[in-house]
């Protein structure tokens, strides 16, 4: 995880084994799984104040209007919270998930198009139960799929039995996912992007300021196979090109130096972009605890509010 210091947030919990969450087939029900199994372990911590979010209160702070403060609550937990306003915890989120075949590769059980998959669906389920409108748009090298951003009976299904479907297209362009996601904020969201973002950098630059610039806040999963970090395997193989079908015969061990510089460069791009712009930045790789990248989204929310 790029963020150590955030996940270092995160309460000491067991997490699930990554590989026994994929085994599940339904989506919807592997989103829960990974939800509740992060709620129980955030419920089961001393540290109360990080598992707020899911509420629609957060902690007492000193200057805050004691009118507020929930009786009640604090009767029952001897802890002093306030209710929030509706402005304060409804939000408008567009999830932009990356449905092209350069994410159907993976050198585990499981793909990155199945584990960015699950992330879009369980944080569409996280914010869906505490009544925020979420949508979510698929693209490979234009927008193949879009559910507008709703609050209302259904829409979490709609969202899901969109996240089914398979990889598509012939490359990745986020930039034109992005601006499409500009157009249906008519006023200030949030956005989150999926995405192994293995495209040219300025692309994804220029979506991701148009975004900004229109006031949007920005969370950027990047999820890479662990192989696409280190080219650790073994023995001469032919690669392929998912997305292009060309075809390359190469040993690692001779190739593995530069391949590792070059993914390295084009990552620290990719992260310099957020930066610069003021976009979250979380890079996950696929052999990670699913919770994690929750933790590293409510973090990202917490801070923009």
């Amino acid at each position: 995880m790029n963020t150590p210091s955030q996940a270092s947030d995160v309460p000491a919990m067991s997490f699930m084994d990554p590989k026994v969450v994929m085994s599940i087939r339904s989506l919807e029900l592997r989103a829960k799984v990974v939800v509740e199994g992060f709620r129980t372990g955030l419920n089961k911590s001393p540290r109360h104040g990080f598992s707020v979010e899911f509420s629609e209160y957060r902690q007492y702070a000193q200057g805050d209007d004691p009118r507020f403060l929930d009786w009640k609550l604090y009767a029952r937990t001897d802890r002093s919270y306030i209710r929030l306003f509706e402005d304060e915890t409804n939000l408008r989120c567009y999830i932009v998930a990356d449905f092209s075949r350069s994410m159907s590769f993976g050198s585990l059980d499981y793909t990155k198009h199945d584990y960015g998959r699950t992330i879009a669906a369980s944080l569409a389920w996280m914010l869906n139960r505490q009544g925020d409108a979420v949508g979510l748009s698929l693209f490979d090298e234009r927008v193949r799929m879009v559910v507008p951003a709703r609050y209302r009976p259904g829409q979490l299904r709609r969202i899901m039995v969109t996240l089914e479907s398979p990889t598509s297209g012939q490359e990745t362009n986020p930039e034109h996912a992005l601006e499409h996601a500009a157009r249906r904020l008519n006023k200030r969201g949030f956005v989150v992007l999926i995405s192994d973002l293995l495209a040219p950098v300025d692309q994804f630059e220029a979506g991701l300021k148009l975004l900004r610039g229109c006031g949007h806040d920005v969370v950027v999963f990047q999820v890479l196979d662990p192989v696409e970090l280190d080219l650790n395997i073994d023995g001469p193989k032919l690669f392929e090109d998912l997305e292009t079908g060309q075809k390359i015969y190469a040993d690692p061990s001779d190739a593995g130096e530069t391949f590792r510089q070059r993914i390295t460069e084009h990552n620290n791009a990719v992260q310099a972009v957020c930066e610069k712009l003021g976009a979250a930045f979380i890079r996950t790789v696929t052999n990670e605890p699913l919770e994690l990248t929750l933790s590293e989204f409510l973090h990202a929310r917490r801070s923009k509010r």
